[in-house]
């Protein structure tokens, strides 16, 4: 898709600019590239700085409620320093490498209701103005898609996707949110977990995994919380048992105990200790999510990932949610400019 947006605080008969990326998904870790097209306006101008933004749509959890943002979780730049015309078309390209943290947006070709784009910012002889965000795509890297495929051929099924504000303590994440995917329990487990809430951490070293269970209560106690952690190398995905190594996951998950080694992927487990305040969470440095949590889903059908293709379809709300994003009514960005 391509925007076309007036440069207004250029005024009228400002250049105009158009953000447009080589068609198909990318990968986390992986290249993106495009070109910044511009059109000159009525008058010759001095383009400064082009500058693209990854912009992700967060919500965080506040004492007075849940609130949404505009959060930027990198920058490049794409060019500069040149006279635009007036009525001149240039084209500009880049190429750009995109984050190892990048959320997933889709699975198999259907959305899983997460918002991402790359923004354009243009300074033109000392005035600036950012354009309208350009969808980005993001597909799972091998290993990812391998966990939601045994996820789905163990039975589990797809919830809700959701980008939240906050650190996973005790791992190694950069950006400042994470996305959670919250499944349905298999029937083999819907006795004894509510929902298990599923969290991907990639770096160019391998990719950690973090599983929590929202574990039912039992006649005598309430139910809590339990996380543990495991790392996956990149290479060798097409080798291992799956469905065998994510079902030992969710064992010593649901049992609350510490994996045992199981191959050479699985390291540390942590199970859930009781936060200030007497209820039960994530344990710092044992993957305990600090700061401000969004706690909202984005809702989705409860058909499940069925082999792990993602079924129903995103409610409305959320599709009309992710289209004002698309269509810059948020300008807050998260940061400090």
């Amino acid at each position: 898709m391509v925007f076309k947006r007036l440069l207004g605080s250029l005024g009228v008969g400002g250049p105009t600019v158009d953000t447009v990326l080589d068609p198909g998904p990318v990968l986390p870790g992986g290249p993106l590239s495009g070109q910044v097209q511009l059109k000159g306006g009525d008058r010759d101008v001095t383009i400064e700085h082009i500058g693209l933004e990854l912009v992700a749509h967060v919500e965080a959890e506040h004492d007075d409620g849940e609130a949404a943002g505009t959060v930027v979780f990198d920058r490049f730049g794409a060019g500069g320093s040149f006279r635009l015309a007036a009525g001149e078309l240039r084209s500009v390209p880049f190429g750009l490498t995109v984050p190892w943290e990048t959320p997933i947006t889709e699975l198999h070709g259907q959305s899983l209701g997460i918002a991402l784009g790359v923004r354009t910012d243009l300074a033109v002889a000392g005035a600036k103005d950012k354009g309208d965000i350009d969808p980005l795509a993001v597909r799972p890297l091998p290993a990812q898609e391998a966990v939601l495929e045994a996820l789905g051929q163990l039975g589990f099924g797809f919830r809700s996707a959701d980008l939240e504000l906050g650190h996973i303590g005790g791992t190694g994440q950069r950006l400042p949110f994470y996305q959670e995917i919250e499944l349905s329990p298999s029937p083999r487990y819907a006795h004894q977990v509510n929902e298990i809430e599923l969290t991907f951490l990639a770096g160019p070293g391998g990719l950690e995994v973090v599983l929590e269970a929202d574990k039912r209560g039992g006649f005598f106690s309430g139910g809590h919380d339990a996380v543990n952690r495991f790392t996956v190398d990149h290479h060798g995905v097409e080798h291992l048992d799956w469905n065998a190594e994510v079902d030992s996951w969710i064992r010593s998950l649901v049992e609350h105990r510490a994996p045992c080694g199981h191959g050479a992927h699985d390291h540390g487990s942590h199970g859930h200790v009781p936060h200030p305040g007497g209820h039960y969470g994530h344990g710092d440095g044992h993957g305990h999510r600090s700061g401000p949590g969004m706690g909202t889903a984005i809702a989705a059908g409860a058909a499940g990932v069925a082999v792990g293709v993602v079924g129903g379809m995103v409610a409305a709300e959320v599709v009309d949610e992710v289209g004002d994003f698309f269509e810059g009514d948020d300008e807050d960005d998260g940061e400090d400019d």
